[in-house]
């Protein structure tokens, strides 16, 4: 249900941030980037980024690196409008669009260089799916913006299943949650619509990888990372 009252979606808006950053302190988190340079707090100046996390994965990792430095790509479908609420209370970024729908005004945002932002958060199955598969979108964006992107694989121990089309993922709390961060990818610039395929499957390889990684470390305790089925550089 799309919620159309401004006063209704505030008051949901607040206590749904509230629970989930309560949640979110009781998680015994650990990260690992594979780069040191990859990860939010590190990468050097004048680089940017573009962190891919699944849909059903962002509640974690917004909160957990929610800084102003970070912005988020909003969907202008109905989950967009609770994330919203979450995002600015952390004094991140937010840009209303996906890479599928408004993509072209998200790309013209993220190419400010007045913007108050470096990274940008964005979720390369949503707003609708398929779930776990990387949408063209996503190397469009990268390829117009210049902007290095970076996969990132979420864990939890046994969590709770939402009955939406990604299964959101909402984690138990005090329970382990895991983070990797992957190396920086490089897509070229100006690549034209028959040319993002390999790219796509370059990302999606690496999605697969870090995500299984993760989940595997939330259980079991123990990072174990196999090695990449393919060089996260093409050829041009």
């Amino acid at each position: 249900m799309k919620i159309r009252n401004p006063r209704l979606l505030a008051a949901v808006g607040w206590a749904a941030t509230r629970a989930t950053r309560g949640l979110v302190r009781t998680l015994r988190a650990r990260t690992q980037a594979i780069d040191p340079a990859s990860h939010p707090d590190h990468v050097p100046p004048g680089g940017r980024v573009i962190y891919s996390i699944w849909h059903e994965n962002l509640l974690f990792p917004t909160v957990h690196f929610g800084r102003p430095s970070m912005a988020v790509l909003v969907s202008q479908h109905r989950d967009g409008q609770l994330l919203g609420s979450l995002i600015t209370s952390l004094g991140m970024g937010m840009i209303c669009g996906s890479t599928t729908r408004g993509g072209v005004e998200a790309v013209r945002k993220l190419v400010d260089v007045n913007a108050p932002f470096r990274h940008v958060a964005v979720t390369p199955d949503g707003p609708r799916g398929p779930r776990r598969v990387v949408q063209h979108g996503l190397v469009y964006v990268a390829s117009r913006t210049g902007m290095t992107v970076s996969c990132v694989g979420v864990g939890y121990r046994r969590p709770w299943r939402l009955g939406s089309w990604d299964r959101f993922a909402v984690p138990r709390p005090f329970t382990a949650a895991r983070c990797v961060i992957g190396a920086g990818i490089v897509v070229p610039p100006g690549l034209k619509a028959g040319q993002l395929e390999p790219y796509r499957l370059l990302i999606q390889a690496e999605m697969d990888r870090l995500n299984a990684a993760a989940e595997a470390w939330a259980e079991s305790g123990r990072l174990e990372l196999p090695p990449a089925a393919a060089p996260l550089r093409l050829a041009s």
